[in-house]
């Protein structure tokens, strides 16, 4: 299992790496970042989770088990974060990268190990779970930076934020055309799927960009809030709610995998886009890719037990 785990993780921060190095280097011009993140925004991420929803195998699984595990667990961990911020002493740009740091996940290593763990079915149950979590981490976190982010909304425009944001829509696209049994033009889906497959990259080049240590003292605390939820809080609270809901051992395995995922470059993207703190979130971001490799092992082997 640890092997699995480095294996999946190893990539992620050899990235992240490189994205630092080519942006100290000063290889790639100041002004290719902020480009780089808006396609990744705009382009590269909603391919994926269009692709990914649309063209998900969901037969003979848990699904509405297992999808109410997951946006139950999810729900509770964003209302405990969110009540508990008037302890963390941050600001609302701040905060945002706490909560995105404790809701977001690296669904690229969900599903990998996923496949490694439980081979087809594994990545049948992780469509699942990138299906009922994927939207729901999307507009909470679209919520929580109309109300603490740099730039406030009002709720008219909070609600157009989450209406056209593009992951959201990709997501309820790729959610429409599963429900309704429609398959992505022969065309189309392989546009799609390459271009999904360019997100994770582009991605975390760009997190590893935005890496900026001088300010790395300041990250401690906020760090830690936001791994105490990702790592602890979210298996734990997903661990009683697929208990409750009768969910056997692979199901249970992959929705805890799920949520004790590290969080995702998308979270920095997002960042970027709406008003946060994103050198926060890409510091955020990179430390958890780092702790995932000893808590997602702990997590699977002590929780299903």
């Amino acid at each position: 299992m640890i092997e699995m785990v480095l294996l999946a993780l190893i990539p992620v921060a050899l990235l992240i790496g490189l994205g630092y190095g080519l942006k100290v280097s000063g290889f790639m011009a100041d002004h290719f970042w902020p480009q780089a993140e808006r396609i990744s925004y705009y382009v590269l991420l909603p391919a994926l989770f269009l692709h990914g929803l649309a063209t998900a195998d969901l037969k003979a699984l848990p699904v509405w088990s297992l999808a109410s595990a997951l946006i139950g667990s999810t729900l509770i961990a964003a209302a405990l974060v969110v009540a508990a911020r008037p302890l963390m002493r941050l600001d609302g740009a701040a905060f945002t990268s706490v909560f995105q740091g404790s809701i977001r996940f690296n669904n690229y290593i969900g599903v990998t190990l996923a496949a490694g763990l439980f081979g087809a079915k594994g990545v049948a149950l992780a469509a699942v779970c990138n299906a009922a979590i994927v939207p729901t981490v999307n507009m909470l976190c679209v919520l929580v930076f109309a109300r603490f982010g740099s730039a406030r909304l009002t709720a008219r425009a909070a609600l157009m934020q989450i209406v056209t944001n593009p992951l959201v829509v990709a997501c309820l696209a790729g959610i429409l055309l599963q429900v309704l049994g429609l398959h992505l033009p022969p065309g189309l889906e392989p546009a799609l799927k390459s271009l999904g497959a360019a997100s994770m990259p582009m991605g975390l080049l760009c997190v590893g960009a935005a890496l900026n240590f001088s300010a790395a003292g300041s990250w401690l605390g906020p760090v830690l809030t936001s791994s105490v939820v990702k790592f602890v809080v979210m298996p734990g609270l997903t661990f009683m709610a697929a208990r409750a809901l009768g969910l056997g051992a692979p199901a249970m395995m992959v929705a805890l995998l799920f949520q004790a995922l590290p969080t995702a470059s998308s979270s920095y993207i997002l960042a970027k886009q709406l008003g946060g703190d994103a050198p926060l979130m890409a510091g955020i971001t990179a430390t958890q890719t780092v702790l995932g490799a000893l808590a997602l092992p702990l997590v699977l082997a002590v929780l299903p037990g």
